[in-house]
């Protein structure tokens, strides 16, 4: 194996990923989302009110960078954070109204990103299904050694 840097998977995947999230970051600035507000914004577009909790473990987020993000989208009028009455400690986050909307404006986002990459909904499909089998094997790899 070559150490150099462009025969390194690593440097590939880190390259892709910068050049999507900037793509990301320009089509998410007509909405005024960042990447991670978009992210919670899928994620409740898909399953409206639902815990922090939750939410942060569907997103692998943790709770210190969850909810920045959350009083953001709450000031931005998109979400709304509310304590649970059986358990103050426990904070529920829906959609308002606005929040909803915003869905309609956001549906153009996966074709555009599907063009940039030169993929139809097929290759998009298994691209999304190889990049979800690469991170469980990784996962698996990185817990077997802990």
């Amino acid at each position: 194996m070559s150490l150099r840097l462009d025969d390194q998977v690593c440097f590939g995947l880190y390259s892709a990923s910068r050049a999507v999230t900037a793509l990301y970051r320009v089509l998410l600035e007509e909405m005024d989302l960042t990447y991670p507000q978009y992210l919670v914004m899928l994620a409740l577009w898909e399953r409206d009110h639902r815990l922090v909790k939750e939410l942060g473990a569907e997103l692998n987020l943790d709770s210190g960078t969850l909810s920045p993000l959350l009083k953001r989208l709450e000031y931005a009028g998109y979400v709304k954070r509310t304590r649970q009455a059986k358990d103050e400690r426990s904070v529920g986050i829906s959609l308002t109204p606005e929040g909803a909307a915003l869905r309609k404006r956001a549906e153009r986002i996966p074709g555009v990103i599907g063009e940039a990459m030169g993929l139809d909904d097929a290759g998009l499909a298994q691209m999304r299904a190889d990049l979800n089998r690469l991170a469980d094997s990784v996962n698996t790899y990185r817990e077997a050694l802990a």
